[in-house]
Parts: structure tokens; sequence; C-alpha cells
């Protein structure tokens, strides 16, 4: 009877000990409560790994910036990515594991294929707001894809930021567009010749290579033929870019030459050398060496980084940084953070201040973040230079 009194009195002891403890850890889970994770398909090996390894840290960096500053009202932000080698069927499976093993309210996707093999899952699950490193005109559609959004303008918002600063700049200028035989390439053509026409500018070419085609000399005559005012390049990073330029100025080309976001990149511009000279294009963010106006974020990027970082390092930054934003609207709100909830706050974003990583307040309504500016190239400078104001559509 004493040894059961005993091991009962113990029993309670401990039960009451444990709700001692417990209480303190229930009110820190009501007022922190469980991290807030960040799921990543990244491509941090293969073709597009000069990317991926800079939005990997990008993203990295802002949150590890806001758990230093507390987290959000209390919860902590937690990074989760995984290599996908730039594969699609390697992007699913991260996907599935990151979010088998964990609770994912936010992801990044590596790729158009893959942000649009994922979207049924998205639909299915409805607990997740995605966005990546696609800027597809595709995706900039709530209705088909309602709980995914693009840091930036999409591809034919690209287009008709650099046809606003030609009709500008020129008026009934010829544009010649050049792109690669590839769905990304594909993708604005046809809706920015129309855009074009709209602008009183003329689309005399539209010439199609493959995605890293050498021998480009057919078609630098087709160009020359046509002497377009402007050209511009989309669907490739670099080659055949250069190669271009540089046969069409000994053919004694007068065109001033551009390009969309994954060619604009500061270090992939240099390698184009002295044919680089002046080349143009579009950015939807200030480039991290930019001073010429404030942007704190970017000093703070700038303190923790004392080296170069690329474009993709900041799309990635603002990527969190938006995600952030998604979910702290929500917690305010009281609301549960779903895939509806989560995209909802994201299209409650009206002129919102990035800290000068967009040098304009912006404003989400669809999928997409329709600002830019025309930045262009100065060799001797090593560096892009702004060329137009900031352009909103």
């Amino acid at each position: 009877m004493q040894k059961t009194l005993t091991s009962q009195r113990r029993r309670s002891l401990l039960l009451a000990a444990g709700a001692t403890l417990a209480a303190p850890l229930a009110a820190h889970a009501q007022a922190g409560g469980e991290d807030i994770v960040i799921g990543g398909s990244i491509p941090m090996t293969g073709v597009f790994a000069f990317a991926g390894v800079g939005i990997n840290l990008g993203m990295g960096d802002y949150v590890k910036m806001v758990n230093d500053a507390g987290g959000i009202k209390g919860r902590k932000l937690r990074y989760v990515p995984e290599d996908t080698g730039y594969k699609v069927d390697v992007s699913v499976a991260a996907y599935k594991k990151i979010t088998s093993q964990n609770k994912v309210n936010l992801y990044y996707g590596d790729s158009t294929a893959f942000s649009k093999t994922i979207n049924p899952e998205l639909e299915r699950t409805g607990t997740t707001l995605m966005t990546g490193a696609s800027f597809a005109t595709e995706l900039n559609d709530p209705k088909k894809y309602p709980h995914q959004f693009l840091v930036g303008p999409d591809y034919t918002e690209m287009f008709g930021i650099l046809l606003k600063h030609i009709a500008k700049e020129k008026p009934g200028a010829k544009v010649a567009f050049v792109y690669s035989d590839s769905e990304f390439g594909r993708d604005p053509i046809d809706s920015s010749e129309a855009l074009a026409k709209k602008l009183g500018l003329s689309v005399p070419v539209k010439i199609m290579t493959p995605a890293g085609s050498v021998d480009v000399s057919t078609e630098v005559i087709k160009l020359r033929r046509a002497a377009p005012d402007y050209t511009i390049f989309h669907g490739y990073i670099l080659a055949p870019i250069p190669e271009f330029i540089t046969q069409g100025k000994q053919m004694g080309m007068t065109s001033k030459w551009m390009g969309t976001f994954w060619t604009m990149d500061s270090s992939t511009v240099m390698k184009m050398g002295e044919a680089g000279d002046g080349f143009m294009g579009v950015m939807p963010y200030r480039y991290y060496y930019d001073t010429s106006a404030k942007a704190p974020m970017l000093d703070k990027i700038r303190a923790l980084r004392p080296e170069y970082q690329s474009t993709a390092y900041i799309q990635g930054f603002l990527a969190a940084m938006l995600f952030t934003e998604s979910a702290k609207r929500c917690l305010d709100a009281g609301k549960p953070l779903t895939g509806d909830n989560l995209k909802a706050a994201l299209n409650t974003i009206k002129d919102f201040d990035t800290g000068g990583l967009i040098g304009v307040p912006i404003t989400i309504k669809g999928n997409s973040i329709p600002v830019g500016r025309v930045y262009k190239a100065d060799m001797k400078a090593q560096k892009m230079v702004a060329a137009s104001d900031w352009i909103a559509l």
C-alpha cells in the first residue's frame, strides 16, 4: 500500500512538474509556434548552377537576417534546399522529399518545366505558395496558377519594357527578334510582335537558332539585310550573342543590341568583351554595385557580402523577402498559412518598398511584378549603368 502511494505520488508529482514545464512551452508555442519552412528545388550543379548558387545564397542570407531580428511574430524561418542539377524529375523528387519531412508553406522552384509539372500537386494540397527561377509568361495567369508568382516581370513584360524604351528613344524604329528554339526562347515572340506594332515599331525579321548555336553566319546575313535599329536576343544565356554582335559589326551593322534577364547579369555581359560595349537589356532589380540612389537593403547585402553578388542572388533574396511578407500579412490577419491565404496576402502588396532592390515601390496584382529598367554595359568601368528610368507596365 505504502509502495503504491509512493508510486502514485511520484507519478502525480511528475505530472505536475510536466504541466509546470509544459505551460511555458505551450505559451511559447502560442507566442512563437513552429518554424515557417521555405523549401527549395535549387540547381546548385548542372547547366544552371551559375544561377542556382546565387539564388541559394540570397535566400539563405535573407532568412538569416529575419531570424537574427527575431523572426516573424516570434516564429523562425527555416530554409530547406535540395540540389536538383536543373532536372525536372530530380526537382519533383526533391519537392516530395522536402514536403514529406517538413510542413512546407513556401517553395522555390528551379524551372518553368518544374513549375508546370508540380502545379496540380500545389492545387491538390492547397498548403503552399510557390515562386522560382522562371519568368514564363504562361505562369503569369492567376486562374491557371493560383498559388504561384514570378519575382519580376514575365518574359513578355520584359519585351514590353524594352519596346517601350525603344519607342521613346527612337519612334518608328525597326526591331529584330533573335531567339532560341526552346520553350524559353519562343515564349514572348508572337505577343511582343503585336505589341511592337501597337507602339508604332516594326519587326522586319525574326530569327530562331538552336539554344547554344556556334555557327550563325547565315543568320547574321539575314539580320544585316533587315537592317534593324535594335536587335533583342531572348532564350540564351550568352552564346551565340557575342558571335552575332561581332559578325554584325564586321558587316557594318549599326543596330543597338539588347537582352533579357538571364543574359543580363554583370558577369555574363562582361564575358562578351569588346563586342558587349553598349549592350543593353532589361533588369527588374538594381545591380549589387549600384550606388546611384538610396538602397538600404543593398547596403546590408554589401556589408554581409563584400564581393560582387549576381542578379540571381538578388532574385533569390527578393523571393525570400516576398515569401516572408506574405506570411507576415497572413499571421497579422490571424489567418492560417495556406496556399490561398498566402497568395491573397501577396496580392495585398501595394506600393511596397523593397529597400531599394527595385528602384520604385512595387504592387503585385496578378502573378508578376511588371517593372524593370534598361541598363547598358560600360566595358571601361566593367559595370552595367542605367540607360532608362524605372518602367512600370
